[in-house]
């Protein structure tokens, strides 16, 4: 005899189930999802089974150290992810306009943990009725469709889109602690390097425009195409190139406008400060199109800009003012 058809079910599928499949497809792996949902790895799991009997197919494959999305699974995690950015855009507008005033900010996270961050409490004491949510990813972000403010992008000028504000750009400089400096080899003249570990990004050979910014372009600059160091460090993040430098574990080729603090407190020395080198990168500010005429978008442009000239200032960056907002 021919099998019954499968009776499909029809009742509405649970919002807390669609977030716990969201979780879990981001992170493959059932106990970080729970850890991020505040709740336990056991109710994660019942809601995923739960979901799975709703929709009538499997969504993952469960391995023995692993996780997989099927096939339904990604089709289904497809529809569901810009449902739930919406809800969660929603929710934050309204929230936003019930009465405080906010200023969402999306930048890549070096420059918010080494530029931004450490002088948010400027502008907090200035304005302490305004909130500020940031954003730390390396992913550009939609401003047409997302409820972000404010875009601080690095980019070279080709890559910037129209109406976007230069803040600065940047040059690449040794630089070193001081105390390793004094624990070892002198570090005089660029042949010196040869005694130091250097210490730069993992993979800007790699990055379209980023192998600019490395020690071989540097060699090459000035002649040292030969030079081999004593080692080399290799981390992902400027502020991890920067923290390894802190710590005297080598020689960093770092961007100045985010060493500049450090430089001028005397945490780090600008070991050759005759060699630098120019980079095609600089950094902008891009505005959001609903966001523009908010008295508190305003305020935090105008303080962002301003604290974008100190650091051109500290850098020795001194631009023609008449093109100082616009694109090189």
């Amino acid at each position: 005899m021919p099998s019954a058809p499968t009776r499909l079910r029809s009742r509405p599928i649970s919002a807390g189930h669609l977030r716990a499949l969201e979780a879990v497809a981001r992170h493959l792996n059932f106990r970080v999802a729970a850890e991020e949902l505040a709740l336990t790895q056991s109710a994660v799991s019942r809601q995923i089974q739960a979901l799975e009997e709703e929709v009538g197919v499997g969504l993952f494959l469960r391995h023995t150290r692993a996780v997989e999305l099927t096939g339904a699974g990604a089709q289904l995690l497809q529809a569901v992810l810009p449902s739930l950015e919406r809800i969660d855009g929603a929710v934050r507008l309204i929230r936003r306009t019930a009465g405080r005033k906010s200023v969402a900010i999306t930048t890549w996270a070096s420059f918010a943990s080494m530029w931004l961050i450490p002088r948010l409490e400027a502008f907090q004491s200035e304005y302490p009725d305004i909130d500020i949510r940031i954003d730390a990813s390396d992913h550009a972000v939609d401003m047409e469709t997302t409820d972000v403010d404010i875009a601080l992008r690095y980019a070279v000028p080709s890559n910037v889109p129209a109406g976007a504000v230069r803040m600065f750009g940047e040059q690449l400089t040794p630089v070193a602690s001081p105390w390793l400096l004094k624990s070892g080899h002198a570090l005089v003249r660029g042949e010196d390097l040869a005694h130091f570990a250097l210490i730069e990004a993992g993979d800007a050979e790699r990055t379209q425009h980023l192998g600019q910014l490395s020690w071989r372009r540097w060699f090459d600059t000035y002649h040292f195409s030969k030079l081999e160091p004593k080692r080399w460090l290799y981390f992902n993040y400027a502020n991890q190139i920067a923290q390894a430098a802190l710590t005297g574990q080598g020689v960093a080729l770092a961007r100045m406008p985010l060493v500049a603090d450090s430089l001028a407190s005397g945490d780090l020395v600008e070991v050759l400060p005759n060699m630098r080198l120019e980079s095609p990168m600089a950094c902008w500010m891009l505005i959001g199109p609903r966001s523009a005429p908010r008295p508190e978008i305003r305020a935090f442009c105008d303080w962002i800009l301003l604290q974008a000239a100190h650091t051109r200032q500290a850098i020795g960056e001194v631009p023609d003012p008449d093109t100082v907002d616009q694109p090189d």
